[in-house]
């Protein structure tokens, strides 16, 4: 189905079955995608999982540090990919062009930036998560293998950067197989190597948590590689690598435009993988086995979290061309069913989750008391899986428009303002339980439903950004 054909109809919320299958060609590649990406991650947490707590606690705290980083690579390359879709709109392959160099500028000087940040305080952010019960020796060999983990995984941060750089400009060009397929060769390599590196099979050394750590560092490289090749192999069908080396240099003008509409954007991402980052240490106060709860619960929830993800990127793709082609009644009228469509899918998902969480916990070689909080947190995540939908869908929604500084005060703000200081109260001086604690927490983004359906219905959004 053609962008610049899509038909309105007559109906407000539901759309017709071609239109639903045109959102779907674009959300199910990076479903599939983030997918199995989620789901060998998964089998990943559970493979150090059965080696032992604290092993799964020190992986899972790093992985929570670089989880900022990873989304200040995202936000960075979003901030530009947001003239990128519109461009495409256009057809103006020069344009999509001078935004891939941006996006290389700003993914390299974030990236030094995060490898000297992690080599000089490793020791002490992770040392952040390990303020609460649990016995000297328990933290000391938590410390310990967060360290090793941390090290080894600082290697697959410039690939994971210039992956990040050429997928996110294919998707915004509408080609999200390609990304699709390297993630998928690069999660099978993970899988395999995480088996002989962990255990030491097949002749390989047992390494542990550093053998997950190792098998994912390859995996960045493997992934890189099938894009960085599949992409100027084919440069008939993606004209912006075309030339696209022969200079890194940015027009001023547009340098400015992107920083006007993308620093927001990049802030915002940082500051709320950060403020998610805070908000599982408040939880961590209450001890290690909350810390270790939350990463099965969150390994299980990443899995699920694929179709409101895919939904709301599509949101950006879809929208963010209509946009960029004038069609403002059109990107409206798309914009509103999928967002419907996302809601609904996500209900059903949510259904499922709940029939799976009294189950998964029950795969780790752990704790009965952490197996029971990460049972509950499941429920929680399932419960609030059809808000998380709308609202990813709305954050969306504004950004495809170039309203990034009402999606960081949306966002990023209000996890600030609004979660963190309940977190941060609730967890030191009040002996609430950590679940409730949870609880209230996730329904206070009740307030951001409220202020998105007020934005998105108002079309302040509606923009196009890359007008002549």
């Amino acid at each position: 189905m053609d962008i610049n054909r899509i038909d309105r109809g007559s109906r407000r919320f539901i759309a017709t079955k071609a239109f639903y299958l045109f959102v779907l060609s674009v959300a199910v590649p990076i479903m599939i995608q983030n997918g199995i990406s989620n789901f060998v991650n998964m089998l990943d947490n559970l493979m150090i999982g059965r080696i032992g707590t604290e092993q799964m606690t020190g992986a899972s705290i790093v992985n929570q540090l670089i989880f900022v980083y990873n989304l200040c690579i995202f936000g960075g390359v979003s901030g530009a990919g947001i003239f990128t879709a519109q461009y495409f709109g256009q057809k103006n392959h020069e344009g999509v062009r001078q935004t891939f160099r941006y996006k290389i500028w700003l993914a390299v000087l974030l990236t030094i930036l995060a490898v000297l940040l992690f080599i000089t305080r490793g020791e002490a952010l992770i040392s952040l998560y390990l303020k609460g019960e649990g016995t000297p020796e328990q933290i000391r060999q938590t410390l310990q293998y967060g360290e090793k983990y941390l090290r080894i995984m600082l290697l697959g941060l410039p690939p994971f950067m210039l992956t990040n750089v050429y997928a996110s400009t294919l998707r915004e060009c509408g080609e999200t197989v390609i990304p699709m397929r390297a993630g998928v060769a690069a999660v099978l390599v993970n899988l395999v190597f995480n088996y002989l590196l962990i255990y030491g099979k097949a002749g390989f050394p047992e390494l542990g948590v550093a053998g997950a750590a190792y098998a994912t560092v390859l995996s960045r490289f493997v992934e890189l590689l099938i894009i960085v090749v599949w992409t100027h192999r084919n440069a008939d069908q993606n004209p912006f690598a075309e030339g696209l080396y022969r200079t890194l240099k940015v027009p001023s003008g547009l340098v400015k435009k992107i920083l006007i509409k993308g620093t927001p954007l990049l802030i915002n991402e940082t500051l709320w993988s950060a403020g998610m980052a805070l908000l599982i240490q408040c939880y961590s106060v209450r001890g290690l086995n909350v810390v270790a709860s939350l990463n099965i619960s969150n390994t299980i929830n990443n899995v699920f979290n694929i179709v409101f993800i895919a939904l709301g990127d599509s949101v950006a793709i879809i929208v963010g061309q209509l946009l960029g082609a004038g069609k403002m009644e059109d990107a409206k009228d798309a914009d509103r069913k999928i967002i419907t469509f996302s809601v609904l899918c996500c209900t059903l998902i949510a259904l499922i989750m709940l029939l799976v969480a009294p189950f998964f916990p029950r795969l780790y070689n752990t704790e009965e008391e952490v197996k029971a909080l990460a049972r509950s947190f499941i429920i929680v995540n399932a419960v609030a899986m059809p808000m998380y939908a709308f609202l990813h869908a709305t954050y969306f929604t504004l950004r495809s428009g170039g309203k990034t500084i009402i999606t960081f005060l949306f966002d990023s703000m209000f996890v600030w303002v609004v979660s963190l200081p309940i977190a941060f109260a609730l967890s030191r001086y009040t002996d609430l339980p950590v679940v409730l604690i949870f609880i209230l927490v996730q329904a206070s983004e009740l307030i951001k439903c409220v202020i998105g359906f007020v934005l998105v219905k108002k079309g302040v959004w509606l923009n196009n950004i890359v007008a002549e």
